[in-house]
This record gives structure tokens, sequence and C-alpha cells, in this order.
């Protein structure tokens, strides 16, 4: 496998579906990450992408984190500018102002939960899979945001329960827990993303969703709660104003007006 392989981009009815591909457990390296880096900002940018859906090749696993064998021949110096490079990274996915979807189709753990925890939706596949943040077991803690991002979502003492344990959660549980939003059905990988592809659609692509307020929707919602009450209001004010002059609104509220389903543009 050459390093192009280990991320990959793939366009198509407005959604961008990045696949992480490292066999057997689509661990991530320095050069995968590099490369989600690249999809996230080539995604980031194409005017005909409304959503990213993040996934992982093959049957068994999202991601099971960092590359544990990539991890023993890097120097410390080399592992702190990783970890760096990957929170960036990660940040870029959380920042992009563009729906984002992790499409759990199998294991997620450690790390992989971690990149998951930067998306906007985490939809599981129904399934033996399992999820969580098992690092202190390594003797080490979640090092790729997950002591941050996890405490943000579900709260300070389910989240030390949840680290402090390295318990790993079945979806079902996971969804119960709060790390997890839904579980589908699918038999195969395959069939899970086509469920996932056909309802991302119906959540932040045109015609059938204003892509550019559920994108804004995401800015003040990521931005808000890490400043203060009136900061958060006047981003949200200057955000509703931009779309006051988008095309999406004068069609969302001519639909209203007339009593018909609207048509967006993502304009």
């Amino acid at each position: 496998m050459t390093t192009a392989d280990l991320a990959t981009l793939a366009v198509a009815d407005g959604i961008a579906t990045i696949t992480l591909t490292n066999p057997p457990a689509n661990g991530y390296s320095y050069d995968m990450m590099r490369q989600l880096d690249a999809c996230v900002l080539e995604a980031r940018m194409r005017e005909d992408v409304h959503a990213l859906v993040l996934t992982g090749a093959g049957e068994k696993f999202f991601c099971a984190g960092a590359d544990i064998g990539a991890l023993r021949e890097m120097t410390p110096t080399f592992k702190y500018g990783f970890c760096l490079h990957a929170n960036e990274t990660l940040q870029r996915l959380e920042q992009t102002p563009k729906l984002v979807i992790a499409a759990l189709n199998g294991h997620t753990v450690g790390g992989g939960l971690e990149v998951a925890l930067a998306c906007d939706l985490r939809w599981g596949r129904r399934g033996p899979a399992q999820v969580g943040l098992p690092e202190v077991k390594l003797g080490v803690l979640p090092g790729t945001g997950g002591t941050q991002r996890l405490v943000r979502l579900v709260g300070r003492a389910k989240a030390m329960d949840l680290m402090i344990t390295g318990r790993l959660l079945k979806m079902d549980e996971a969804v119960a827990a709060g790390l997890v939003h839904e579980v589908l059905e699918g038999d195969t990988s395959a069939a899970f993303l086509a469920q996932v592809h056909a309802r991302a659609r119906q959540l932040a692509c045109p015609p059938h969703a204003a892509a550019r307020a559920v994108g804004l929707i995401k800015r003040a919602v990521q931005t808000g709660p890490e400043v203060g009450l009136a900061e958060g209001l006047a981003l949200e004010r200057e955000l509703q104003q931009q779309l006051f002059l988008s095309r999406d609104a004068q069609e969302g509220m001519a639909a209203n007006r007339e009593r018909r389903e609207p048509r967006f543009e993502g304009r």
C-alpha cells in the first residue's frame, strides 16, 4: 500500500465520502493524518460538497486509533509533532462549515473514537462493534482530543468513568451513554453506508435542505459555547444576517408563504 491509499475522497450527489484504509484495523499514522487533512480541506473548498461522511474501509473497523507499531518507531519529538498535527486536522474537520457525519461501520476505539468525536453526528452500524477510549490500559491518555471533547459531550463524571476504566461499549450502549447518536441497520458496510448517504442528503443537501443554514448553525454551535454569551449572541446575529441575504432564505420564506415544499440551492 502506498501512502496515497490511506485516506481517500470520493464525491457524489453533494456528499464527500472520506475513507480511512489501513488494514487490519484502519489505524492512523502521520501519513494517514496528512491525507485526511488534505481531504478535509478539499471537501471544505468544493462548492459541490454540502456534507462530509467519514468512514473506515472493510467490515470490522471504523478506526482503532493510532498505529501502535508506527508509534513505537517515533522519537518523543516526532510523537509530539504527530499529536499536534492530528489535533490541527481534527479542528479543521470540526470547524468546516458543512455537516460532518462519522459513519461507524465497525469498532471505533481509542484515537478512532477521538476522530469521530470531532464530527457533528455519529451513526453506528448495528452489530458486534465496540466503542470507547481504552488508552489507560496502555499507560497513556486519549491524546487526540479525547479528554477535552468527551467531557464536553457527556459531562465530567461520565467522561472520567469511561476513560479511567477504559471500558468498551456496544453500539446501543454508546447511544445510551451519549457517544453515538443513532444505530442503523446494515448487513454489510456498503449497505450501512448507503443508508448514511441517503439520510445525509435529506439533512444537508439541496434541494431537500438549506445547506448554508446547516453549515452556519454548525459554526454558531461550535464557537458559541467557547466564548461569552454576549460574544456568542453577536456571532449568531452576524451569521443570521448572512443567511437573510441568501437565496435559500428567500426560497424558504416564499415556500412557507405559498404553502409548498421549498427547493433549496445551497446559495
